[in-house]
């Protein structure tokens, strides 16, 4: 057993919990990984529970900690990088259940977008909240959630005794504190971190949500990424095979987490150059600058959200890896590639790509749950081009180029958007998923032009956790403690010779969206 210190980040994604052991300069000793459960008990309604999601991180915790050989009380600090969804509990802080099943399932679900229309009537007020936010509200965010409750299950909603981002929750049930991090409040609740802003009143006001401060338990102010919250509860250690001398750091949302765990070393070189891609079940891009850029049909501008002095701007897919996976579903032929699919596709769509395009004619619009960014639009759906009497399988093989390469334009969309509103983006660091992919990898980089920088850290996202459980040490210098631990990288150059392919490909892609995208 080593009886040095030791740091825990903790990763809740959308299809599982992992934790990571690291040393205090930022080598990952051993990982472990829990599934957690999903329900989806109507069409857009997607829900979680809280109470399988806390077994699945005291899963991973405890087996991260035994195969890292490390003994319980050597782990003294400990932050999270989480989705954005939203827990649900009643006034006595148990899982608030809006269904009833095996499981009390009180999350809603970033994905879910049951409240589209309360979106929208969040955007029809005009309030100067949506400065930051793109110009639109996003189904997506938590007071359209919110709303939707206090409208269709308002006796569900009478019984809120707190509300929040599962990041923000994993604090609460490991150290009692109701205090939130400023990367959850100001990216999904509408909370301005700038000096004399804070809730916009008004706003809530005008959605009929005045009570919603008060209901949810939501703080007057927020904490920046990485400050202590505080110790372990005695019930939350025994429950993670940890002790009570382990603290807890503020920690972010996931894709924040990845682009601080990817980006973090080159911020202050050329910020406006670079964007950070984390590509999984969805895509999140994460821009920062020292100033302010509002940017139209992408989140932001956020101050401290990614850091303190930087102002972080977030694009997003909504489905991306997901859409790979459902494809891979819809089609039989799918079944024909083994147990790794995408890997197998891979391999032939690489192969196939060195005698040209291996399907000129097929193309993918990809926002089958609606456009997050540039457009955000959440009436948009899906559709499928070009497609002839081949055989099952060549068609699955087309599709899915297609698929992937709309994926990478959609970047490309938002990355035009951004850099007509104050970037000038020519660098991608690419983690998640998407960057253990060859094909996509390659696809980044020619398809938008771009090079693309990938970590040698084998978890940067659970990197990106365990920079936030270190800056507790600094006073919360996330930024600088990321400088410090970043591992290499290598740069991936866009191939000139697939420039004229790509160019092509994207005019077809951009003339899916009637002209929305010029």
């Amino acid at each position: 057993m080593s009886h040095q210190e030791h740091v825990l980040g903790i990763d809740i994604g959308t299809g599982s919990a992992r934790a990571g052991i690291f040393t205090q300069d930022g080598v990952m000793l051993a990982e472990a990984k829990t599934p957690i459960a999903m329900h989806r008990p109507a069409e857009h309604h997607v829900e979680q529970s809280s109470t399988n999601i806390w077994r699945a991180v005291c899963s991973a915790t405890r087996r991260a900690t035994e195969a890292a050989g490390v003994a319980a009380e050597s782990v003294t600090r400990m932050s999270v990088s989480a989705t954005c969804s939203l827990v649900l509990l009643d006034k006595a802080y148990r899982p608030l259940a809006l269904s009833e099943g095996d499981e009390p399932w009180d999350i809603i679900v970033w994905m879910d977008h049951r409240a589209t229309i309360e979106a929208a009537e969040c955007t029809a007020t005009g309030s100067k909240v949506l400065a930051n936010l793109g110009g639109a509200m996003s189904p997506e965010m938590q007071m359209p959630k919110l709303k939707w409750l206090k409208r269709h299950r308002p006796e569900l909603y009478e019984q809120i005794g707190y509300a929040g981002d599962l990041g923000d929750w994993l604090g609460f049930a490991c150290t009692g504190s109701f205090e939130r991090s400023v990367c959850m409040l100001a990216c999904k609740w509408t909370f301005d971190p700038r000096p004399g802003h804070g809730w916009d009143h008004d706003f809530l006001d005008r959605i009929d949500m005045a009570d919603v401060i008060e209901r949810a338990r939501l703080p007057e102010t927020a904490l920046p990424v990485g400050v202590d919250l505080g110790p372990l509860t005695e019930a939350a250690a025994a429950d993670l095979g940890l002790t009570t001398g382990c603290h807890f750091s503020v920690g972010m949302i996931d894709a924040y987490a990845g682009a601080l765990g990817t980006l973090g070393r080159s911020l202050t070189n050329a910020p406006e150059t670079r964007l950070a891609v984390i590509g999984g079940t969805s895509t999140c891009h994460i821009g920062a600058q020292p100033s302010r850029c509002e940017v139209p049909g992408v989140w932001g501008p956020y101050p401290g959200a990614l850091c303190d002095g930087f102002v972080a701007n977030e694009g997003g897919q909504s489905i991306t890896g997901a859409l790979l996976d459902h494809l891979v579903a819809m089609f039989a032929a799918g079944s024909a590639f083994g147990d790794d699919v995408h890997g197998e596709l891979s391999k032939v769509l690489l192969e196939r790509l060195e005698s040209g395009d291996p399907a000129p004619h097929t193309h993918v619009c990809p926002d089958f749950i609606g456009n997050r960014s540039p457009l955000a639009d959440p009436e948009i759906r899906g559709a499928i081009t070009g497609l002839t009497l081949d055989t099952p399988q060549e068609s699955f093989i087309k599709v899915y180029w297609a698929a992937a390469t709309a994926l990478v334009y959609g970047t490309r969309a938002i990355i035009e958007r951004l850099n007509a509103h104050g970037y000038a983006i020519d660098t991608l660091h690419l983690s998640g998923g998407h960057g253990r992919s060859a094909l996509l990898r390659k696809l980044y980089a020619d398809g938008t032009g771009c090079r693309v920088v990938l970590s040698e850290a084998p978890e940067p996202v659970l990197l990106g956790a365990a920079v936030a459980a270190l800056g507790a040490a600094t006073k919360g210098d996330v930024l600088g403690v990321a400088k410090g631990l970043s591992p290499g990288e290598h740069v991936l150059e866009p191939d000139p010779a697939m420039g004229a392919m790509h160019a092509t490909r994207y005019q077809a892609f951009k003339a899916l969206y009637a002209g929305r995208l010029e």
